[in-house]
């Protein structure tokens, strides 16, 4: 799906942020929906079926920053939010400096989002840091994702054709419950606690999209003016705040117009938008837990799934009822997310 515009203008890039918690039908990922009917072209149907329903402004708010508004407005370009995230259009034959460097500021509406969002656990806290010296106060916040176009990653996961990802590629390092990882097999798999035998596997990492993952949250170098002891105190993992970024980010998006990959770059080799714009997707994975049923008249334990199952508001992937939206989530020894609810 795709927002046409006045033939005045011309659009420079989408970005998608896509929430597989609203997207997937039980156990089968977005990507994989099939019709009924199953015929050609049904697969497609499908998917832009649950797209036309899909509204990403009920959970997320994406927002230029000052600097980026001003940039936009320099190029008379438009900026737009869509049910699908965002869109940008630039007059037609206006050519976009090469080195231009875009950013977007990911803030959450809904705080249920949470709840049944994969690596949530994280907390994202703000660290602050004076630095005498400088009579200035440093200010981070931990465990903020970044998504560029810098370094993407490519896949062809269905019919549509290859998949612009902001995220970067998964690796073969596991950090905690939820995180992502590939073994040596080609297999994607995420841990559903702590210890690296409580992985479940989400298939082959080329069938599956790149989701919003751990490695996404860059490193933090410290100031090179800062001794030791400050250096000791800026968190590992996160992005420095500034007046241009909001306290309550979520995640931050950067864009640069011309890259040496053509495929990621925003405009042609001109410094025009390319007659195929770059639609970049943002990829959320919902949570899956340990489905626990309770005997709503004695309150007592009745069963459990084996395995760990997604949360989903379409389908059911449990042998029972599923969890409601919203529904809240224990957190059991070894970090293992459990859904209690009664039958």
């Amino acid at each position: 799906m795709s927002e046409q515009l006045s033939n005045r203008y011309k659009p420079l890039f989408e970005i998608r942020l896509l929430h597989h918690y609203w997207l997937d039908e039980g156990g089968i990922v977005f990507d994989q929906l099939k019709s009924k009917e199953d015929t050609k072209g049904k697969n497609e149907e499908k998917r832009n079926e649950r797209l036309r329903l899909y509204d990403c402004g009920r959970f997320f708010i994406v927002e230029p920053t000052a600097g980026t508004a001003k940039i936009l407005s320099g190029l008379g370009c438009v900026y737009k939010t869509t049910s699908l995230g965002c869109i940008v259009a630039t007059p037609n034959n206006v050519k976009i400096p090469k080195k231009t460097k875009l950013e977007f500021a990911v803030t959450v509406r809904d705080p249920d989002l949470f709840n049944y969002t994969a690596l949530t656990l994280r907390p994202q806290t703000i660290h602050e840091i004076y630095h005498e010296v400088e009579k200035k106060t440093y200010r981070y916040k931990k465990n903020i994702f970044v998504l560029s176009n810098r370094n993407g990653t490519e896949r062809n996961i269905n019919s549509n054709g290859n998949t612009l990802f902001l995220s970067t590629e998964f690796s073969n390092t596991a950090d905690g419950v939820e995180s992502f990882f590939i073994e040596n097999n080609g297999a994607l798999k995420q841990l559903t606690g702590d210890q690296p035998d409580s992985a479940q596997v989400l298939g082959n990492k080329d069938d599956n999209p790149v989701y919003v993952h751990q490695e996404d949250i860059p490193v933090i170098t410290p100031p090179a003016t800062f001794p030791e002891e400050l250096a000791k105190q800026v968190p590992e993992r996160g992005i420095q705040l500034s007046k241009e970024r909001p306290d309550d980010i979520f995640a931050l998006i950067q864009l640069q117009a011309r890259l040496s990959n053509e495929k990621f770059s925003l405009v042609d080799m001109n410094g025009q938008a390319k007659d195929d714009h770059p639609v970049y997707d943002i990829r959320f994975k919902n949570r899956s837990t340990l489905w626990k049923y309770i005997n709503k008249k004695t309150g007592a334990f009745s069963s459990m799934e084996s395995d760990p199952l997604p949360l989903t508001y379409y389908g059911n992937a449990g042998s029972q009822q599923k969890p409601a939206n919203g529904q809240f989530i224990k957190i059991e020894e070894g970090n293992y997310l459990v859904s209690e609810f009664f039958i």
